[in-house]
């Protein structure tokens, strides 16, 4: 008997030992506001670095299309040994060997050479400088969206969180409902059923609380990943679910606004005008080209003795047929086609989103107001029904049947709440200016 209880003691200090050192080297919960979560996705997230590095070789083509535009200069140095064949160079005399040699000589020289005229050339480098601006806009839209969807997750975090502390409200509505039932059947105003029918709701309540503290961790694990943190970082939000009003649009209005500030309407028009510069070249390759090319060394047969030599060489050159040009332009012209449609498009598609997002506000600001309303009467509601069962005037289901509602309504609220911060970020995303005054459209200074 002894040993049993020296073995438990000793098993618990050694539970106790080791459980205190893990729950100490648990890191604190890191606080995390909505500006934090925007800072960290723009530095970290993959789309915004791909962006970045696409910029970087976009910049790197328009230097090599240039490139050929400026001066080549090349330095050379030989120094040769060899042998030559007559009879191969045509001189045939009779007692003179076939082959002569071996002689040395030495040539040492530079050269250069540089295009005067090249049509082709020079549009294919400004087509390159335009996709090098398309790939800065692309880059500026990533941003844009980046913080749309980070502040999306953010509520998707703030909403879930909002539901962890309403279903721990109801709980401990429930556990305080379920010690009435108590106390009223050992008082003799209540049966045994209003007991049982309490501590149902009570295990409803519970199960609901344990479905949204899962769902609240699992929406912190989904924003990490998308900041670029390691996964099981514990967050804790530093900002809650609340409503700002944001005025109501003007969709007819912003329309200019909104294409003059959407990147991606700006990467097309830009990759429009690229293709034009395309097209150029292509036309250009009819045309005449003028090359400049030269050289100047020494060239003899010892160092002592090498005397200077050069050249200098101009070349007019003109394709005279080549059938690619035309298949070359029809394809061009294809690109071109397809680019204006996927222009006219995106131009229906942001003002559908303008739209749309002016709707939703409205209609969430509206919702939130009436959600609102309804808590306020669902929680007068379980106070009436709580007093008639406390008085004996009633059994509990009228109170179970306020707890249902009351819990309806408070996810309603919640539901509009974040759909309607949600609303005001999709005109702002609508609008092009997510990154610029994301702040503003959740009503911070």
């Amino acid at each position: 008997m002894r040993s049993k209880w020296l073995a438990f003691v000793l098993l618990l200090v050694s539970e106790i030992g080791f459980e205190a050192p893990c729950r100490a080297q648990q890191p604190a919960p890191r606080p995390l506001t909505i500006q934090d979560a925007v800072t960290l996705a723009l530095r970290s997230n993959l789309g915004v670095l791909l962006a970045s590095a696409r910029i970087e070789q976009a910049q790197g083509s328009a230097e090599r299309r240039q490139a050929v535009l400026l001066p080549h200069v090349n330095g050379d140095s030989f120094a040769v040994r060899k042998n030559s064949n007559l009879r191969v160079t045509g001189i045939s005399l009779p007692g003179l060997p076939v082959v002569v040699g071996p002689f040395s000589y030495y040539d040492f020289g530079f050269s250069a050479g540089m295009p005067i005229v090249d049509r082709q050339a020079y549009h294919n480098w400004k087509a390159s400088q335009k996709q090098k601006q398309v790939s800065e806009y692309d880059y500026e839209d990533q941003r844009d969206l980046v913080v749309r969807q980070a502040v999306g997750l953010y509520l998707q975090s703030e909403s879930a969180e909002a539901e962890v502390q309403a279903a721990q409200s109801r709980v401990e509505t429930s556990q305080r409902l379920e010690t009435l039932a108590a106390d009223q059947h050992a008082n003799g105003l209540a049966t045994g059923v209003d007991v049982v029918r309490a501590q149902v709701q009570l295990a409803r309540d519970r199960q609901t609380l344990l479905v949204a503290q899962d769902g609240y961790q699992t929406s912190l694990l989904v924003l990490a990943r998308f900041l670029g943190l390691r996964p099981g970082t514990p967050l804790t939000l530093s900002e809650r679910l609340e409503f700002h009003h944001v005025p109501l649009p003007v969709v007819g209005q912003l329309v200019p606004q909104a294409l003059a500030a959407r990147m991606d309407y700006r990467a097309l028009e830009t990759q429009r005008q690229a293709l034009l510069q395309q097209l150029q070249a292509s036309h250009a390759r009819d045309l005449p080209t003028l090359t400049l090319k030269g050289d100047y060394g020494a060239l003899g047969r010892n160092f002592g003795e090498m005397p200077g030599i050069g050249e200098i060489q101009a070349t007019l050159s003109i394709s005279l047929f080549d059938r690619d040009r035309t298949g070359e332009r029809v394809e061009l012209n294809s690109q071109l086609r397809q680019l204006d449609d996927q222009i006219h498009d995106l131009a229906f598609g942001i003002e559908q989103e303008l739209r749309k997002a002016a709707l939703d506000l409205e209609s969430t600001e509206q919702q939130v107001s009436v959600t609102e309303a309804a808590v306020k009467l669902a929680k007068r509601e379980l106070t009436l029904a709580e007093d008639r069962f406390r008085n004996g005037v009633t059994d509990n289901i009228e109170v179970i049947t306020a707890q249902d509602a009351l819990a309806r309504a408070q996810d309603d609220r919640i539901v509009a709440l974040a759909q309607h911060a949600d609303a005001a970020m999709a005109l702002a995303r609508a609008l092009g200016v997510s990154e610029a005054d994301y702040r503003k459209y959740l009503g911070e200074q």
